[in-house]
C-alpha cells in the first residue's frame, strides 16, 4: 500500500529537487545524518524530500523539508527478496515521479534502500556508503548470517558510491572491488548542536558519556571493563538502547558498578549530556565515521576513541587513540583524562558543516551525473 500522505512544506515548483531514501527516522547517527545533509540541501536552495519506508521516526522533523513514506512492509507477500525490492523500486519510481517531479539527486541511505534503488531507473542515484563494509560482512558471518561479497558488488556497481570517511572509501574498495566511490564527510550542524546543547540541564555534574547503541560494534563490555580498572573517580553515562543493553546492565552487577554506571536510554537530544561531560569515550570495533565524535568536538568535549576503521584517526590526532579491545590502554587514557581531559582537547573542523557537505554532493553529481 502506498502512504499518498506526505508532510509537506510550501515549495516552488521551479526549484531543483533532492530525494534522500532511507528506511526510517528511528533513532541513529545515520538517520540524523540524513536530516543534517536535508537541511543543508535546503540552505542551497533545493527542494528537499525524504522518503521513507516506515513510519518510525525518532528525531523532530525539519519543517524546511517535505517527507514521504512508502510502506516496504506491505510487498512481504512477494515471494523473495530480490522479487520484492524489483518490485518496490518501480512502485517507488512511479510515486516519485507523480508525487515529487524528477529529482537531480537521489541518495540511498542504509541496505534496505541499497537494495530498492540498485534497481531504479531514476537519474543521478548515489549510494551512501556508512560503515566499514569488511568489518560489517565479519560481524553479520560471525553471528551465522549470510553475506555475499559478489551479490553486493552488483548492488553498489550499478550507481555512484559515496563513503562517509576516506577509510571506508579505501575498505569498501578492497572489499568488494567497487572504485566508482569518492569520500564526503558526514555533515555536522555545529550551530544547531550547540543550540541544542542549552535546551536543559543535566542532573549529573561531572562525568564520562558514551553515547551509542548497545550493539557488537560499539563494544560496551570493553567500554565496561576498561572502566572497571579505572580509579572511577567520574562516574559513566551510557546513552543509548540496544540488544545488548541487558547483558550490559547484568556486567555492570556483577563488576560491583552499579553506583557508579548509569544507563540513561535512547536521548532525543544528548547534546546536553555531551557538552557538560568531562570527555566521551568510545570503544567500537569498527565505525563508518564516528558522528558523535565529530559532535563532541563541535561542543568542545574531549573525546577518547579506539582506533578501529573507520573515521576516528581522520577526526582525532594519534594521542586521543588506543588499540581495539585493548582494555588496559583505554583504563589508563581514561584516569588520565578524569584528571586532567584537556590533554585529550581537539579542534572541530567547521568544514563539516551542512551546506558545505551538501555542495559537495552537488558537485558529485555535476562531475558524475
Amino acid at each position: 500500500m502506498i502512504d499518498n500522505t506526505t508532510e509537506k512544506k510550501d515549495n516552488s515548483n521551479s526549484k531543483e529537487k533532492v530525494l534522500l531514501v532511507i528506511n526510517c527516522l528511528q533513532g541513529g547517527g545515520a538517520e540524523r545524518s540524513v536530516l543534517t545533509l536535508g537541511q543543508g540541501f535546503h540552505e542551497l536552495g533545493y527542494d528537499v524530500h525524504i522518503l521513507r519506508f516506515k513510519s518510525k521516526v525518532a528525531y523532530e522533523l525539519n519543517d524546511d523539508i517535505t517527507y514521504h513514506q512508502l510502506d516496504l512492509n506491505d510487498y512481504n507477500s512477494i515471494p523473495t527478496k530480490s522479487l520484492r525490492y524489483w518490485y518496490f523500486a518501480k512502485v517507488l519510481d512511479r510515486y516519485v515521479l507523480k508525487e515529487i517531479g524528477t529529482p537531480i539527486l537521489t541518495l540511498a541511505n542504509l541496505d534496505k534502500a541499497d537494495m530498492v534503488l540498485r534497481h531504479s531507473s531514476l537519474p543521478n542515484i548515489a549510494h551512501v556508503i556508512r560503515n566499514t563494509i569488511s568489518k560489517k560482512i565479519e560481524l553479520f558471518r560471525s553471528q551465522g548470517k549470510k553475506a555475499n561479497d559478489k551479490r553486493l558488488s552488483n548492488i553498489y556497481s550499478r550507481h555512484p558510491c559515496i563513503c562517509i570517511s576516506k577509510g571506508v572509501e579505501k575498505d569498501f574498495q578492497a572489499t568488494l572491488g567497487v572504485m566508482n566511490t569518492t569520500t564526503i564527510y558526514n555533515p555536522i550542524d555545529q550551530r544547531q548542536i550547540v543550540q541544542l546543547a542549552s535546551e536543559f540541564e543535566p542532573e549529573f555534574d561531572s562525568y564520562i558519556i558514551h553515547v551509542g547503541s548497545f550493539k557488537t560494534q560499539k563494544a560496551h563490555e570493553v567500554l565496561i571493563r576498561s572502566y572497571a580498572k579505572t580509579r572511577k573517580t567520574l562516574p559513566l553515562l551510557l546513552l543509548g538502547e540496544g540488544v545488548l543493553l541487558a547483558s550490559m546492565k547484568e556486567l555492570v552487577t556483577s563488576l560491583g558498578l552499579d553506583n557508579r554506571v548509569h544507563f540513561l536510554g535512547f536521548q532525543k537530544n544528548p547534546y546536553p549530556y555531551i557538552q557538560k561531560a568531562q570527555f566521551m569515550v568510545l570503544s567500537s570495533v569498527f565505525e563508518g565515521f564516528g558522528r558523535v565524535i565529530a559532535e563532541s568536538l563541535a561542543l568542545g568535549t574531549p573525546v577518547i576513541s579506539t582506533d578501529c576503521p573507520s573515521g576516528p584517526s581522520e577526526l582525532l590526532p594519534p594521542h586521543n587513540l588506543v588499540p581495539v579491545g585493548d582494555i588496559d590502554t583505554l583504563a589508563k587514557k581514561m584516569d588520565e583524562a578524569m584528571e586532567k581531559a584537556d590533554t585529550y582537547q581537539s579542534s572541530f573542523d567547521k568544514e563539516l558543516s551542512p551546506i558545505n557537505i551538501a555542495q559537495q554532493y552537488i558537485d558529485f553529481m555535476r562531475t558524475n551525473g
